[in-house]
């Protein structure tokens, strides 16, 4: 989490194993992993492990995965934890955690409600489509989508719209956000998350959101929200809303150090979801932010 955001932490999701703790052993949350293999699987996997209160019971990739057959810790960099990565789950756990890209995220959002399993959706890049099948899941199983998972970044979210709101239409409002170059859609769920509480705080439309600025003659619009993505080298995450009118501007930053924010944040929400009803949640209603 930027700037030390997420200090529970060190009370949470770094506390160690109690002595003699096994797999299955007082209230913990069984959980599979889709994207095993990957930058966010295999911290997942890590931090899951760290913590006191999580039992990985599947570590999933896609058919074919060079990697299929070995051990989940050993890929991870922990050392072998006894469960070799999979193209497909067989046991049933509380809780899947996906962070993957959208097609995989539509097949494993249907095997959750084939199978009653809750699910958090760390994925990005999601379509109107998937915000419906989303919808439409979680009148059966608990379901949280969020585009980012850290503490700061929900905080954000909220005061965005409070300042919006606050400062009114005389304040230009900018959104900014870089990431690594390996990132693929953009601009990020995480700027149109800010942009999406700034419209909602002041009843605007995603009409008014522009995307970069080209051309010969492209004054702004009073009340439209202009939107840029960066794209530079190995960048985790940083945002920005600029606030501006004549005279001053107001800027509200956040900036990601390292992707285990987001890992913290998504187990977090894993903890949290399995004792839901059904229903669709985000990072706020785990926060208590609504």
């Amino acid at each position: 989490m930027a700037n030390g955001a997420f200090i529970h932490r060190s009370t949470w999701a770094s506390r160690p194993r109690p002595k003699g703790a096994v797999a299955g052993e007082g209230k913990m949350t069984d959980i599979a992993i889709t994207g095993a293999a990957g930058r966010m699987g295999r911290r997942l996997i890590t931090l899951a492990r760290e913590a006191a209160i999580f039992r990985i019971v599947g570590a999933v990739v896609r058919p074919g995965h060079p990697l299929i057959d070995r051990d989940a810790g050993e890929v991870a960099g922990i050392g072998p934890i006894g469960l070799p990565i999979s193209f497909d789950l067989k046991p049933t756990p509380d809780v899947i955690i996906d962070f993957t890209a959208p097609p995989a995220m539509r097949h494993w959002l249907k095997v959750c409600r084939d199978r009653g399993i809750a699910m958090v959706i760390g994925t990005t890049g999601l379509h109107r489509v998937d915000h419906a099948a989303i919808d439409v899941a979680a009148e059966t199983i608990p379901v949280l989508q969020a585009p980012n998972m850290s503490l700061g970044v929900n905080v954000m979210f909220k005061i965005a719209g409070e300042l919006a709101k606050l400062l009114g239409d005389d304040y230009d409002v900018e959104i900014v956000e870089a990431h690594h170059r390996f990132k693929k859609d953009a601009p990020s769920g995480t700027a149109l998350g800010l942009a999406d509480s700034i419209l909602v705080a002041t009843g605007r439309s995603r009409e008014m959101l522009v995307s970069g600025r080209h051309g010969d003659d492209v004054p702004r619009k009073r009340g439209e929200i202009g939107m840029h993505s960066l794209r530079l080298g190995d960048e985790t995450g940083r945002h920005t809303v600029s606030f501006g009118t004549l005279g001053e501007r107001l800027e509200l930053t956040h900036v990601a150090t390292n992707r285990d924010t987001f890992v913290h944040g998504a187990l977090r929400a894993a903890e949290w979801l399995a004792k839901q009803k059904p229903g669709r949640y985000s990072i706020s209603d785990v926060l208590g932010l609504k």
